[in-house]
């Protein structure tokens, strides 16, 4: 079941792209997360969406907010795929134990072993502001975004 409004955010502490580990403990008091699951790199659906967080990344990431998305790729896919599309938000591996982190949230696809498009807004005490759910081969609404984080007054 998926992590609701209200709930605390499940803890973490995963590699990104650089092999540096990002706790989501760290921003707790500091900054609000805008965490973005997604299925897989190098995927048409996921790279769209990315091309398009990064292209309005002062929208979504600045001293009050930060953007971590999350996929059960390796570090090693994610450098590559970060540095041949030029994404300098944390692109952090959820690979082992395999997948745990969406499950946490709730948007494992336990079939396919991969996360589904979920999208939290965790403010700064740790707590989850907005929680969306989209299918996966639609690509989503990063006004929904724009909204949530205003409503958050960053």
């Amino acid at each position: 079941m998926m992590i609701k409004v209200g709930e605390s955010a499940p803890g973490f502490l995963l590699r990104n792209q650089n092999n540096q580990e990002v706790a989501l403990s760290s921003f707790h008091g500091r900054q609000a997360v805008l965490l973005v699951f997604y299925p897989l790199a190098f995927t048409n659906t996921c790279q769209g969406e990315f091309q398009e967080l990064q292209a309005g990344l002062a929208d979504f990431q600045n001293a009050a907010v930060q953007v971590l998305t999350i996929s059960v790729d390796s570090i090693f896919s994610h450098k590559v795929w970060a540095d041949r599309e030029g994404f300098t938000f944390p692109l952090l591996a959820d690979f082992w134990p395999h997948g745990a982190v969406a499950h946490a949230y709730g948007v494992l696809d336990e079939e396919r072993g991969t996360a589904e498009r979920g999208t939290f807004l965790i403010d700064r005490d740790g707590i989850v502001r907005f929680a969306e759910l989209q299918e996966r081969s639609r690509a989503r609404d990063q006004s929904a975004w724009r909204a949530a984080l205003a409503s958050l007054g960053s």
